[in-house]
């Protein structure tokens, strides 16, 4: 492995092209906070503001200041989109907004708890950067909040019907223990003083994690029956989405480094491993978005009402960011040369389809044949600056000390 060559690649790609296109063009220099809905060139095509990516960006921007570089720029963006945050995205009822307006009226609240996630890490992250415990004691509430309500959804201050009957087809989701076990370690690592109490947690966290491990299918499915059961008759518990298993599986494999607990790490390992066969691409390369156990058709997968992928065939910015973290994390602590490969594959295939040498950043999603689609997105509610910067930062780091 040439590591020197990859860490001038990733250090290039961090420095010269995702964080110059973030303040250039992200940060709202009237009402604070980031614009997130940026096209190729980084215009603003939609003012609208995710309440997820100010919590996002404010959490990447210290993120990258406590671990590579103390540039002062870099907390005040992040500052920026914590104030803004703040003052206009939490509801008098104590749960955050999903969105606002740039100025930041309330537009939309959505029942589940991810806006607060993320608002969870930025605060706890800000806090390692500056030391001010205002920003951890705000931590410390949301995520004492959200815990309660993963526990007991009835607890939930947000009173509102599902979308969906529950006393029908009752499911549980991957996207929640997987959040709250990185969320939680975040929080461990900031919260010093009370970190048995988080170990307890990430325990209960990963024991839920694995319920949604079926070594039958070889597959972590993304939704499970509330009682830990496998529908083969829903396509809704036969889809698995690549990206959240390996994301899932450098998380799991992360905390098995901490506790040095090897058999952590090899279901971690195991995980990567199924979900990065079940979602590449043999044809063109790249990890699927989603994929369907039983290769059933999957016509459309919507978000929002609005069709964001029109087939299963989509190739997404986000699952190959966490393939290389998760394959070059597992290859510097085994030295397996098969998650080296995977390591190598990966970067290759993302580097040459979704990174913008012109223009900087990432483009959001390709055809399954690696044609970039025709938003030429590089922003919007979903993607920010998050996914590729932290997989630039955190790769950063790992090659830096890998031997």
């Amino acid at each position: 492995m040439n590591t020197k060559e990859y860490l001038t690649l990733f250090q290039n790609e961090l420095f010269s092209s995702c964080i110059p296109f973030w303040l250039k063009n992200g940060q709202d220099k009237q009402f604070g906070g980031v614009l997130n809905c940026l096209d190729r060139q980084g215009n603003v095509f939609s003012s609208e503001k995710g309440v997820w990516m100010q919590g996002r960006t404010a959490w990447t921007f210290a993120n990258i200041y406590n671990k590579l570089n103390k540039d002062d720029s870099y907390l005040q963006f992040s500052k920026s989109c914590l104030d803004f945050e703040k003052k206009y995205c939490i509801d008098r009822d104590g749960r955050m907004f999903f969105t606002v307006t740039r100025e930041g009226k309330s537009l939309r609240k959505r029942t589940y708890w991810f806006s607060e996630t993320f608002y969870i890490i930025a605060n706890a992250e800000y806090y390692l950067a500056t030391g001010n415990k205002t920003y951890l004691e705000e931590a410390k509430y949301y995520f004492n909040l959200v815990y309660k309500i993963y526990l007991d959804p009835s607890c939930d201050p947000y009173k509102t019907t599902s979308k969906t009957y529950n006393q029908t087809h009752h499911l549980k989701t991957l996207a929640n223990p997987m959040i709250l076990l990185n969320v939680t370690s975040i929080m461990r690592e900031a919260d010093i003083n009370n970190s048995c109490y988080y170990n307890d947690i990430i325990t209960t966290l990963i024991d839920d994690i694995k319920c949604f491990y079926k070594p039958e299918l070889n597959a972590l499915l993304e939704k499970i029956g509330i009682h830990n059961e496998y529908d083969c008759e829903s396509q809704s518990c036969m889809i698995v989405k690549p990206g959240h298993d390996i994301e899932c599986s450098w998380f799991l494999f992360e905390e098995g480094i901490k506790r040095k607990d090897n058999e952590l790490k090899e279901f971690a390992k195991k995980i990567f491993i199924d979900a990065i066969k079940i979602g590449w691409d043999n044809k063109y390369g790249g990890v699927f978005f989603i994929k369907d156990l039983a290769n059933s058709p999957i016509e459309a997968y919507e978000r929002d009402n609005n069709v964001w992928c029109p087939d299963n065939d989509m190739k997404s910015w986000w699952p190959q960011c966490e393939a290389i973290i998760a394959s070059l994390m597992i290859y510097k602590e085994t030295k397996e040369e098969v998650y080296l490969e995977w390591f190598e594959k990966t970067t290759k295939y993302a580097f040459k389809h979704f990174s913008d040498v012109e223009q900087g950043e990432w483009f959001k999603c390709l055809t399954r044949e690696g044609e970039v689609t025709n938003s030429y997105c590089k922003g919007d509610l979903y993607k920010g600056a998050f996914h590729v910067m932290r997989m630039l930062s955190k790769c950063i780091v790992m090659l830096k000390d890998i031997k």
